[in-house]
C-alpha cells in the first residue's frame, strides 16, 4: 500500500500537465503554498526583528537580484522557452537538450563576471542608493548581499530547470521548489535568530535557494537534461535565445534602476522599506497566486499556437486566459482593501511590529491592489507578445511603465510629502497605463481583439466585485467594536444611539480570535456574495473554474494520475464566448 502510495504520488509529481487549465490549477495551488509560506517567513521576521532593522536585510536582495533578474527572467522568460519549445516540436530533441546545456554555462558565466563586480564594490553601490541609511547599516548591508550572491548561484541553475520543465509541461514539481525555499529561511530563522540575529534568514536564504534547485533536479535529469561543457555563442539556438533576450534584458536594467530608486526613497523613511515590502507581497497574492499561474500554464501553448500560425486559435486561448485572470483576481484585489488592517494586523502583528507599523503597511497595501489586476493581465500579455517571438514591444512599453513609475513616485513622496504608500501608488498608476497600451498593440499585432467576451467579462466581474466589495464595507463596518467605539460608524454618524446590548454583536478586535472571526465571515459573505452575483450574470468562467478545479480530486491522486492526451487547440481553452461582445 505504501509503496503504491509513493510511486502513485512521484507519478502525480512527474505526470504532464497538456490542459491549462488543469496546468494553472496546480500552479495556483502551489503558488497559494508558496505564498502562505511566505507570509509566515514575513511573519517570522517581525517575532524577532523590528522594521527598522529588517530594512538591510531587505535592502541586501537588490544586487544579488539584480544579477538574478537579468541573466534569469530576460532570458528565461522571454527568450529560452519559445526557442526551447520550438526545437521539441520539430523533434529535435538533442539540439534542445545541447542549447539547454549551453544556455546555463553562459549564464553561469555572465554571473561570476557580474557577482565580482558586486562584491567589490558594494559598499559604495548602497552608499548611493541607501543613502538614509547609517553607517553601520550600509555596513551589514554589504556583508548581507556577499552571502546572498551564494544563493543566487543556485537560482540560476534551478530556474533554468524550471524553464525546462515548463516547456515539456511538467509544471507541478517546479511550483514545489518556492516551499522548500520558503522552509529554509523560516526554520534557519527560528531556530538560529536568537544566536546569529538577522545572519540568520541569510544563511536561510542559501540553505533555501539550494533545496529549490534539488527538489527540481531529478527530473530535468529523466527527461533528458544533462550538463555540458561547452559554451557555443555561435551555435543557432544560443543565439536565436540571446537575440530575443536582449530587449528583456534592457527592460530589466531599467527595472533595476526604478528599483534603486525605490530604495533611495525608501531608506529616508524610518522602517519604510519594510512597509513597502510587505504590503507588496500581499498585493502580490493575487498576481502570482492567478495572473503568473495562468500566464505560464497558457505561454507553452500559446508558443506553440504562434509556431503553427494558428491566429485564431491564439486569440481564442489568450481570450480566455485574460476572462478567468479578471474573474480571479478582481475580487481578491477588492477583498485586500476592504480588509487591508485586519488581514496585515493576521499576517504580520507581532511584538516587533505595532499598531502604528500595521496601518502604514496597511496603506501601502491599499494602493497596490489598484494596479494589482493591471500587472496581472500584463503578464499575460507580455507572454503573449513572448510567444509571437516579439520581445522588442513589451519591452518598450515596459520602459514606458518604468519611467512613469519613477517619476510619479518622485513627485509623490519628494514633492508633494506622501507617506510610504505614495511609492505604491505610483505602481499601481503606471501599471494601468502599461496594460492599456499593451493589450491596444496586441490587438493591431493579431488583428484586432474583438468578439471575444472580454468586454462582456469585465462589466460582469466588475459589477459582481463592486458590490461584494460594498457588502463587506458595511459589514465590518458593524461588526468591528472599535468603528463604534471611535463613533466611525456610518450609522453613528447618522445620529442612532448604541443599543445598550450591542457587545453582544459586535466583536473586539484587540484580539486574535475576533479578528479572525470577523475577517473570516466578512471574507465568506463577500465571497459568496461575488459569486452568486456571477452566477446570475452567468459569467462563463465562473463553470470553466469549477470543472478545472474538480479535475484535481483526491481520488485521481490514489488511482495514480492517468495519461492525459494532447487535447486539440478548441479544447485547450473555453468554447467561443456567447456573450456576444
Amino acid at each position: 500500500m505504501v509503496k503504491a502510495l509513493f510511486e502513485n504520488g512521484r507519478k502525480l509529481l512527474y505526470s504532464k500537465q497538456a490542459n491549462i487549465l488543469s496546468a494553472a490549477v496546480i500552479i495556483m495551488i502551489m503558488v497559494a503554498a508558496s505564498r502562505v509560506l511566505g507570509l509566515i517567513r514575513y511573519r517570522t521576521f517581525v517575532h524577532f526583528f523590528p522594521p527598522e532593522q529588517l530594512d538591510t536585510f531587505l535592502a541586501a536582495f537588490q544586487l544579488p537580484d539584480m544579477i538574478f533578474e537579468i541573466l534569469i527572467l530576460g532570458a528565461m522568460s522571454s527568450a529560452f522557452i519559445p526557442v526551447f519549445t520550438k526545437y521539441l516540436a520539430k523533434g529535435e530533441d538533442k539540439e534542445a537538450w545541447n542549447v539547454a546545456g549551453m544556455t546555463l554555462n553562459a549564464m553561469f558565466l555572465f554571473f561570476l563576471i557580474f557577482s565580482a563586480v558586486i562584491f567589490v564594490f558594494a559598499h559604495p553601490i548602497y552608499s548611493i542608493i541607501a543613502k538614509g541609511f547609517t553607517p553601520e547599516q550600509i555596513t551589514q548591508t554589504v556583508s548581507f548581499t556577499r552571502i546572498l550572491l551564494i544563493a543566487q548561484m543556485f537560482f540560476i541553475a534551478s530556474y533554468h530547470l524550471t524553464a525546462v520543465l515548463e516547456s515539456n509541461q511538467r509544471f507541478l514539481i517546479s511550483s514545489f521548489a518556492p516551499l522548500f525555499y520558503n522552509l529554509g529561511i523560516i526554520v534557519s530563522t527560528y531556530f538560529l535568530a536568537p544566536t546569529l540575529g538577522l545572519f540568520a534568514p541569510v544563511l536561510g536564504v542559501v540553505i533555501g535557494s539550494a533545496m529549490h534547485l534539488l527538489i527540481q533536479l531529478p527530473l530535468a535529469l529523466s527527461l533528458g537534461f544533462k550538463p555540458i561543457f561547452s559554451l557555443n555563442f555561435a551555435n543557432p539556438g544560443v543565439r536565436s535565445i540571446m537575440k530575443l533576450a536582449l530587449p528583456r534584458i534592457v527592460e530589466l536594467s531599467f527595472l533595476q534602476i526604478k528599483r534603486f530608486t525605490d530604495l533611495f526613497i525608501a531608506s529616508l523613511v524610518v522602517g519604510g522599506l519594510t512597509y513597502f515590502k510587505f504590503g507588496d507581497s500581499l498585493a502580490a497574492l493575487p498576481v502570482g497566486l492567478f495572473g503568473l499561474s495562468i500566464a505560464k500554464a497558457s505561454f507553452p501553448q500559446l508558443s506553440r499556437l504562434a509556431s503553427t500560425k494558428d491566429m485564431e486559435g491564439f486569440k481564442v486561448m489568450f481570450a480566455s486566459s485574460f476572462r478567468e485572470i479578471l474573474f480571479l483576481v478582481l475580487p481578491i484585489s477588492v477583498f485586500l482593501t476592504v480588509l487591508r488592517v485586519p488581514i496585515v494586523r493576521l499576517a504580520f502583528g507581532a511584538d516587533q511590529f505595532d499598531w502604528l507599523d500595521t496601518v502604514q503597511t496597511g496603506y501601502v497595501l491599499s494602493a497596490f491592489t489598484i494596479g494589482a489586476v493591471s500587472y496581472a493581465l500584463s503578464l499575460l500579455i507580455s507572454r503573449a507578445f513572448y510567444a509571437l517571438q516579439d520581445t522588442t514591444t513589451p519591452v518598450k512599453v515596459s520602459i514606458l511603465n518604468i519611467l512613469l513609475n519613477s517619476g510619479f513616485g518622485a513627485l509623490f513622496i519628494l514633492v508633494f510629502k506622501l507617506p510610504i504608500w505614495g511609492l505604491a501608488l505610483s505602481y499601481s498608476v503606471a501599471g494601468t497605463v502599461q496594460l492599456i497600451i499593451l493589450f491596444v498593440l496586441l490587438g493591431k499585432k493579431v488583428g484586432g481583439l474583438g468578439k471575444l467576451g472580454i468586454g462582456g467579462t469585465l462589466s460582469k466581474v466588475f459589477v459582481a466585485a463592486s458590490s461584494s466589495g460594498a457588502s463587506m464595507f458595511i459589514l465590518l463596518k458593524i461588526l468591528d467594536r472599535s468603528v463604534w467605539d471611535k463613533k466611525l460608524s456610518f450609522l453613528g454618524q447618522i445620529g442612532l444611539g448604541l443599543p445598550t446590548t450591542f457587545d453582544k454583536f459586535v466583536l473586539d478586535t484587540r484580539y486574535t480570535l475576533n479578528l479572525i472571526l470577523i475577517t473570516a465571515f466578512v471574507a465568506f459573505v463577500g465571497a459568496a456574495i461575488y459569486l452568486l452575483i456571477s452566477y446570475l450574470l452567468k459569467v462563463e468562467e465562473l463553470n470553466l473554474i469549477i470543472k478545472a478545479f474538480k479535475k484535481l480530486s483526491l481520488s485521481r491522486f490514489m488511482q495514480g494520475p492517468k495519461a492525459e492526451p494532447e487535447l486539440k487547440e478548441a479544447e485547450i481553452v473555453a468554447t467561443q464566448p456567447t456573450n456576444g461582445v
